[in-house]
């Protein structure tokens, strides 16, 4: 299903503006944790952002101070390699303390370079292997039914992940279960480790092939906000306690919103020079306050 987002209304410009500054202020907090570093996973961070922000800042149902809250929202991160992006996106929310994004991928931090569930505040599972975390999202959610509980599940795939034969068991089980209570999210961001994305194993067309397992599908521009937004409403509108699960197939840029990463060739695992980072953030900061820029998205939205 594509999604045909209409003029904003103020209240939706609002929320339209609220995830995109969220998006804006992760950018920023992964710049900085990649500089800790000197490398990183820097580029799926910044491509993806949009999508965290748009769960975190608007949809997903959490309480800051209390990670485990039983009545929570679930977000699952099957991409452990996309750490640097959910720190950045739990920083901004409340979850982790700003200050603590300094120590990223040092010894003994709470935050280290792939996911670890029994380390950092409001991260449900830990990373690794890909192909996973679907499985554990329709395990989640069926439980979740079984307890009556109206949280959500929210899965962060890539679309790396979709060559993992387990992803589409998993969406079969989904659809098997009527698990109305997930709600997936693919970055399309058309790389991984070993290269362009097609050119491993070609997976589309990625539309057809998850309608064809049942569930709800809707393609959108995954670096536009209000696009974003317009996916997620409807995906939990057509949610039900036995209904179709949804999946949000976001096409993205890798390294969006820094021309100079998001031009470079190796992209999957960034190793940035160190006077590039000042680059970095002043390209960022000019992108998203540059007058021209803003009226464009102004019009886009």
């Amino acid at each position: 299903m594509t999604i045909t987002t209409p003029a904003p209304t103020h209240n939706e410009r609002a929320r339209i503006d609220k995830a995109a500054d969220f998006a804006y202020r992760m950018r920023h907090h992964v710049i900085d944790m990649g500089e800790a570093q000197g490398q990183g996973y820097v580029g799926q961070a910044l491509g993806a952002a949009d999508i965290f922000a748009a769960v975190y800042a608007d949809r997903l149902n959490y309480r800051a101070d209390n990670p485990h809250w039983n009545e929570r929202d679930r977000f699952l991160l099957s991409t452990g390699h996309y750490a640097i992006g959910l720190y950045a996106a739990l920083a901004a929310a409340g979850i982790v303390p700003e200050d603590e994004l300094e120590t990223y991928g040092s010894d003994d931090s709470r935050l280290p370079m792939s996911a670890m569930a029994t380390y950092t505040p409001g991260m449900e599972i830990s990373g690794g292997s890909l192909g996973h975390g679907l499985t554990v999202a329709v395990g989640m959610a069926l439980g979740l039914r079984h307890q009556n509980s109206q949280s959500r599940v929210f899965n962060f795939l890539s679309d790396g992940e979709l060559d993992e034969g387990s992803t589409w068991e998993a969406a079969m089980g989904a659809h098997h279960h009527r698990l109305g209570n997930l709600i997936a999210m693919v970055d399309m961001n058309a790389l991984q480790a070993d290269g362009p994305t097609a050119g491993v194993l070609g997976i589309e067309p990625v539309h057809e092939k998850w309608a064809a397992m049942g569930w709800n599908v809707y393609r959108i521009d995954g670096n536009d906000p209000a696009a974003l937004l317009g996916a997620f409403d409807s995906a939990c509108a057509a949610s039900a306690p036995a209904g179709k699960p949804s999946i949000i197939i976001c096409d993205t840029k890798i390294g969006y919103g820094v021309p100079l990463l998001e031009n470079r060739e190796k992209a999957h695992f960034m190793r940035i020079d160190e006077h590039e980072w000042a680059i970095c953030r002043q390209q960022l900061t000019d992108r998203f306050t540059d007058p021209t820029y803003l009226q464009e998205n102004e019009v886009q939205a």
